[in-house]
């Protein structure tokens, strides 16, 4: 992957789960691309800073997808918007992306507000009609509600934010039974796939973050022009 990484030079190289060891970071470094990691905590940032990287991820505990939790496995420790964004912002020098929860122009201005260089949006996205989550994973999206979401190790092994289903009632949110990650997915593969087959998500990974219920059926060049839009009359005091 590092020798694809040098031969193509992409402009930004991102990690989750932490760095790759050293050298093969400065060979990252060394094609000329910019890295970013996510980090959960104050701790993980400054550990970013120190190993290399040009910009950290701020991801709270309210974003979708897998934790990227890699200096710590203590849930009970992760924070939210409010708490965790301004602590790293203070803690390091590189810019700090905000990510997690941000579902329009709002989410964006708050963000911003309290010391982001920019944000990355996830679930905003996953209605739009070039995003193809199954239609199990679409159909429970377009029905989110603000306590639709859990955070869950039963699909792979690993804390992540998905969507409520037979499964994580069943078996979780957070259980000891669960195979180590990446193991999780390969146990729970045939029950996925044969309610697939009869149009149910029961046993589906259905990554979402806690903002689910702000998404909106649009193109994704038009539903980010209206994130825009949104963040700039809120900037300048002139949206109602």
């Amino acid at each position: 992957m590092c020798a694809v990484v040098e031969e193509l030079k992409p402009e930004v190289v991102s990690f989750h789960y932490g760095l790759p060891d050293a050298e093969l970071l400065k060979r990252v470094k060394g094609s000329g691309s910019t890295v970013i990691c996510s980090a959960t905590t104050v701790a993980e940032a400054r550990f970013l800073e120190k190993n290399g990287c040009d910009a950290v991820i701020a991801q709270w505990l309210e974003a979708g997808g897998h934790r990227g939790m890699f200096l710590s496995d203590n849930l009970a420790t992760q924070a939210g918007l409010l708490v965790l964004l301004p602590q790293v912002v203070d803690a390091v020098k590189v810019p700090v992306i905000a990510a997690g929860g941000i579902g329009d122009g709002r989410g964006v201005v708050a963000a911003l507000a309290l010391g982001a260089a920019g944000v990355q949006l996830g679930t905003a996205f996953l209605l739009c009609p070039e995003a193809k989550p199954l239609p199990p994973h679409r159909a429970a999206l377009r029905m989110a509600r603000d306590d639709s979401t859990v955070i869950t190790n039963v699909f792979s092994g690993r804390p992540a934010r998905r969507l409520i289903n037979r499964a994580i009632r069943e078996l979780g949110p957070i259980s000891q039974l669960a195979p180590e990650f990446p193991l999780a997915a390969g146990a729970l593969a045939p029950l996925h796939a044969k309610a697939q087959a009869q149009g149910s998500g029961d046993f589906s990974p259905m990554l979402a973050g806690q903002a689910a219920a702000l998404s909106r059926e649009l193109p994704a060049g038009d539903l980010m022009g209206k994130f825009v839009r949104e963040a700039q009359e809120l900037l300048r005091g002139t949206r109602a």
